[in-house]
């Protein structure tokens, strides 16, 4: 299964999101600290859920950090993290046709 793969099913399970992209943005960092051949490296995830109501951003981030936490030991050098309670205002951004929410 596909880095990405697993972050969604992770964060899906986990937090039964309304919605969620995961973006690998490995591509982008070729020649950069962190970026291996192949990719699957550096990734971009955006995810609204209630399971983040009333949580600190930093909160929020520690959430998705211990669900991702043997990928962030493993091969994900770099993960960025836009979370959002329902509701809430959050740079929001739309997959691609190759990108899959």
């Amino acid at each position: 299964m596909r880095t990405e793969q697993l972050i969604t099913r992770k964060l899906t399970e986990a937090f039964a999101p309304e919605s969620l992209t995961v973006v690998d943005e490995s591509d982008q960092h070729k020649g950069h600290a962190g970026h291996r051949p192949g990719g699957e490296t550096h990734f971009r995830i955006y995810i609204v859920a209630e399971a983040f109501r009333g949580k600190s951003r930093i909160e929020r981030h520690r959430m998705i950090n211990s669900v991702l936490s043997a990928e962030l030991a493993g091969g994900v050098h770099a993960l960025a993290i836009h979370a959002a309670a329902p509701g809430e205002d959050v740079i929001t951004r739309t997959a691609s046709p190759r990108e899959k929410p």
